[in-house]
């Protein structure tokens, strides 16, 4: 894991990969529970027997925002910042979906620290977030995540 203290330290790390977290297995309890949460409920994701027998993956699938929303607790295992009073998810561009996250598919986070810019104090980083997939060549996404931080 990365420790990030300070702007300084971040700011080395721009243009480098930082690190890729541990595998996560996402199971169909899980889906269904984001399913619920969401209202989410595309039979694709949430009907075992009809994504077997109807849908293109013969298997339910991921929502692709339920892969984005492991993004803040991936990320947490490549990289701890600290001295940060505040640590805000400010958006995320040029996301591409490469393909499909087949349930107890294993998924684990790649990032790169792209840009790190202070702006009157607050840090805005942008990282690379490449969500790969365990035994495929194809990552799920790519995007650019950025974070605004306020280091004490």
């Amino acid at each position: 894991m990365t420790v990030i203290n300070n702007f300084i330290e971040y700011k080395a790390l721009e243009g480098k990969m930082i690190g890729t977290s541990a595998w996560h297995t996402i199971h169909q309890a899980q889906i269904d529970r984001f399913a619920e949460a969401t209202l989410d409920y595309q039979w694709i994701h949430t009907d075992k027997e009809k994504a077997e027998k109807e849908g293109p993956f013969k298997s339910t699938i991921a929502h692709g925002y339920l892969t984005l929303s492991l993004i803040p607790y991936l990320w947490k295992q490549i990289a701890e910042v600290r001295n940060v009073k505040m640590e805000i998810n400010y958006g995320i561009e040029n996301l591409k979906f490469g393909q499909a996250v087949l349930v107890d598919s294993e998924v684990r986070l790649q990032a790169s620290v792209k840009t790190v810019t202070d702006l009157r104090g607050t840090v805005k980083v942008v990282v690379e977030a490449k969500l790969l997939i365990r035994d495929q060549v194809k990552p799920a996404y790519v995007g650019d995540v950025i974070f605004l931080y306020h280091f004490i």
